[in-house]
């Protein structure tokens, strides 16, 4: 099953969706897929989901009552969170991820994973006072001077980079080893990577330009679909 948009999509998960971000979302795109019980926060913002993914181990029923039993699309793999089955299942040129950051660490930490699983897509997930993605494997962000940049490796990759304080080329990074937190960038900023192990995380008022960027860049992480088959 793929669920598949010519235009990005906002993608609403079960964590709390801090007020105001489902309508700074919809001033981007209007195409709402949730997973789980984000159907439910989709419900209360007055708008029914394209569809809805997951395993429906938290949908309340009255939700599931709600959306048409042709957007529903249960998946019982136990093995895979619902963001992963998400991932898995969209093809968009973009998704805005809302309520998979916050309330719950190891779900924060469980939707990192997930986005380094799945580098093809291009997904950017919003948090109460930053956002984060994939880093491509080369990347032009248009920043303003003093802006605040983080660069976190998921594995061991390493880089070259234009415009930081600190650059990173010359540097083994790892999650268990050398980091790239807390940078700042000087202006414009391009990044390039050896692996797709590596997240950028930026402050929530660059969102515009990190949509813009990502849907500009023509270099990405290979598709398994391109292959000719669906992971």
């Amino acid at each position: 099953m793929i669920v598949r948009e010519s235009e990005p999509v906002i993608l609403i998960g079960g964590a709390a969706v801090p007020e105001g971000y489902v309508n700074h979302a919809l001033s981007i795109t209007r195409i709402v897929i949730a997973a789980d019980s984000g159907a439910d926060t989709a419900l209360e913002h007055g708008i029914m989901p394209r569809a809805v993914i997951g395993d429906f181990d938290s949908i309340s029923q009255s939700a599931r009552a709600s959306i048409p039993d042709a957007a529903q699309y249960p998946n019982p793999d136990q093995n895979t969170t619902d963001f992963e089955k998400c991932l898995a299942a969209i093809s968009a040129p973009l998704i805005l991820g809302l309520g998979f950051c916050g309330d719950r660490l190891d779900h924060q930490l469980a939707a990192c994973t997930a986005l380094v699983r799945h580098p093809w897509q291009r997904c950017i997930l919003l948090g109460a006072s930053d956002l984060m993605f994939l880093c491509p494997p080369s990347l032009d962000l248009p920043l303003p001077a003093g802006c605040r940049i983080s660069v976190f490796p998921m594995g061991a990759v390493e880089g070259v980079s234009d415009g930081l304080q600190w650059p990173i080329a010359g540097l083994n990074l790892a999650p268990d080893g050398r980091i790239g937190t807390s940078n700042a960038a000087l202006g414009p900023v391009h990044l390039a990577v050896t692996a797709p192990k590596m997240l950028v995380i930026l402050p929530l008022d660059m969102l515009k330009i990190a949509v813009a960027t990502l849907r500009s860049t023509t270099a990405r992480w290979p598709d398994p679909a391109d292959e000719g088959h669906i992971v």
